[in-house]
């Protein structure tokens, strides 16, 4: 990533500082080693401060030089240091005295949280341009600070507003393309029906189908399975596309994690009992996480449909709910055939399977965990698995047990302006 291009650049830059000033401070000391007296001590000083000039000038030189920004603030947030692609990115605004300059609110928010958990922070974002956040084409960057002591913090800022293009173009197509979908598809299923009861037999008594009769049953039994299968698909795309940014999402409230699981439990009622699985409860009651409820209740009954889909008949499947001060935990565990070593990494990868042959007989559609994915990204928590592969699976969703710190709030007035020229040049 650029980002790891920049560190690496900055890191060389410091070495090579620090490099220089011992390699200045020996060829000084080398130099004079024949002199003696206060003419001496005042000459090997001197020499060591032009090298540290240069040294410093070449370090300011190389850093400006980058491609990405780069804005350090004191532990007042002041500006100290600013190189021209920051500058060019609007990271900067007019201070409160008169010719001064500040940094970017979202850049503060930054730099403090940093300052008070001690921990490098990083985000990636879409910036409204102009005064009135009116522009079109927002500034895509993504942000990274650490702290460099005495309350001093780097944050760097690469341009990604290219990709975050692209990535809507490709949202918005799939987006289209499921919408126009849906028409076929649903009248496709309305046709597949109507055949079907077409060619119902009549009842008792009644003269048997004939074999032409018989064989278009049963190719209209196929075609509503693979239409319901693909409006599955279809609706699962929009799911997806929507919750990658396509839609804004809905601010962070509290949820009572027993009403998800019991949510969970009736929606998967039905495929469980024809499977013959158990899907049982355990573990604390009285939990809530924070987010929105049904993109919950959605991350949690795609992990137990999955793990009935792949467990065999008269097994169980557990879900286990936990909490901490900070964080909430439901783990989903099954009896089922587990995954190879191979495949962990990949599960989550959308349309990936590790059983083809299981997920065309259940009508699989390879997204389900793709969804839980995001949405516990979505939720500042993420989705963990461990298994033996022939003895069952465990999925944990760790979300989180307090409002979010979010970074968000300080765009409603914080977006990217075009400043004075002399904010600009400066």
């Amino acid at each position: 990533m650029d980002w790891a291009v920049t560190v690496v650049a900055v890191v060389g830059v410091v070495a090579g500082l620090a490099a220089g000033l011992l390699v200045a401070r020996y060829v000084a000391g080398r130099q004079t080693a024949g002199g003696s007296g206060r003419a001496g001590s005042r000459w090997r000083r001197g020499r060591l401060v032009i090298a540290e000039e240069q040294q410093a000038g070449l370090g300011r030189r190389a850093i400006d030089s980058l491609r990405a920004g780069v804005v350090v603030l004191d532990a007042q947030d002041e500006p100290v240091l600013v190189n021209p692609a920051a500058r060019a990115m609007g990271l900067l605004r007019t201070g409160a005295r008169p010719g001064s300059v500040a940094a970017h609110p979202l850049v503060r928010t930054l730099a403090g949280q940093v300052r008070r958990t001690g921990v490098r922070r990083e985000i990636e974002l879409d910036l409204p341009r102009g005064r009135d956040n009116a522009a079109e084409n927002p500034l895509g960057v993504h942000l990274r600070a650490m702290g460099l002591g005495g309350g001093h913090v780097a944050v760097e800022a690469t341009d990604v507003t290219e990709s975050h293009r692209l990535a809507r173009v490709r949202r918005d197509f799939v987006a289209n393309v499921s919408h126009e979908l849906k028409t076929p598809i649903g009248a496709l299923q309305l046709l597949a029906e109507a055949l079907l009861d077409a060619t119902e037999p009549a009842g008792e008594g009644q003269p048997d189908l004939s074999e032409d009769l018989v064989a278009a049953r049963r190719f209209a039994e196929r075609i509503q399975h693979e239409s319901t299968r693909l409006g599955r698909l279809v609706q699962e795309l929009l799911e997806l596309t929507r919750l990658q940014g396509a839609e804004p999402q809905p601010a962070p409230e509290p949820v009572a994690m027993d009403w998800v699981i019991s949510e969970v439990v009736d929606r998967t009622r039905t495929s469980a009992t024809a499977r013959r699985v158990d899907v049982v409860v355990d573990g604390e009651r009285g939990l809530t996480a924070y987010g929105s409820d049904t993109q919950l209740a959605t991350a949690v009954a795609n992990l137990v449909e999955n793990a009935i889909n792949y467990s065999g008949e008269d097994t169980t499947v557990r879900i286990t709910a936990t909490g901490g001060d900070d964080h909430v935990e439901v783990a989903v565990t099954d009896q089922g055939i587990g995954i190879a070593p191979t495949d962990v990494e990949r599960i989550f990868e959308r349309f990936y399977r590790a059983d083809q042959a299981r997920s065309r007989s259940t009508g699989g559609t390879g997204l389900g965990l793709a969804i839980v994915k995001h949405i516990a990204s979505n939720h500042g928590g993420r989705v963990d698995v461990s298994s033996t592969l022939g003895g069952g699976s465990t999925f944990t969703l760790r979300l989180p047990a307090r409002p979010p710190d979010d970074l968000l709030a300080t765009l409603v007035s914080g977006g990217i302006e075009s400043g004075p020229a002399e904010l600009r040049q400066a």
